[in-house]
């Protein structure tokens, strides 16, 4: 049985008027910020179910766009958030889907383009009292909150790369809290995405990357 604090009936300190529409807002474009490794140049967000209805008249847009821009939950950089975007010379759009039915009525997709051509595409629920998921990184379905610090591999699935995962964190006394694998298809691109309550020194990755096929890491501290 699962149990509510306080804490998660009131929400978080926040800027706005609805912990669903504001705050994890902010908290699923700031933890896509987080897994992206240069400065934005371009991001889109395409809204989904009561997003797509809401979100102008809630702050959604403006809580999605501070979250790219760094913005926590009770930044009151949020309300400007559009003229800092501007002046910081990132660029953004926002695509309102009411068609496609998705999960969770309060969805946004977040494609993000850095400085240097780079990519990355990520999907976000906000899921009431301020807390949200990440559901799907580059078309491959995910789940981790962003609550523990978080290590996230792209790989190809190939037998022997989650064990080498498991033995590198193991040398560097990671205590994992939570580890899934996460893929396409048999043999396909995949995510392990490894939870712990503690910091994950950077050291690991260096030891992590070794594997001829581990393409790629994003690594979030709690």
């Amino acid at each position: 049985m699962n149990f509510l604090s306080i804490f998660d009936v009131i929400g978080p300190n926040m800027i706005g008027p609805s912990s669903s529409h504001t705050a994890g807002a902010v908290s699923i474009a700031l933890l896509a910020r987080k897994m992206f490794p240069e400065e934005v140049k371009k991001v889109t967000f395409t809204l989904y179910g009561s997003f797509a209805k809401t979100y102008h008249g809630h702050g959604t847009d403006r809580a999605l766009l501070g979250g790219i821009l760094g913005f926590s939950t009770d930044d009151e950089r949020i309300r400007d958030a559009f003229s800092i975007a501007t002046e910081r010379g990132v660029e953004y759009e926002y695509i309102i889907d009411e068609k496609t039915m998705t999960n969770h009525p309060n969805t946004a997709d977040i494609d993000l383009i850095g400085v240097t051509g780079h990519t990355l595409s990520i999907r976000g629920e906000s899921i009431g009292g301020g807390k949200m998921k990440i559901v799907r990184i580059n078309q491959i379905d995910v789940e981790f909150t962003g609550e523990y610090s978080t290590l996230i591999v792209s790989q190809t699935d190939k037998p022997g790369v989650v064990a080498h995962i498991t033995q590198c964190l193991s040398e560097e006394n990671v205590n994992i809290a939570f580890m899934r694998l996460f893929r396409e298809d048999k043999g396909a691109n995949a995510f392990t995405v490894v939870e712990s309550d503690e910091t994950i020194p950077s050291s690991v990755l260096e030891k992590i990357k070794t594997h001829e096929h581990v393409s790629d890491l994003m690594l979030i501290q709690m």
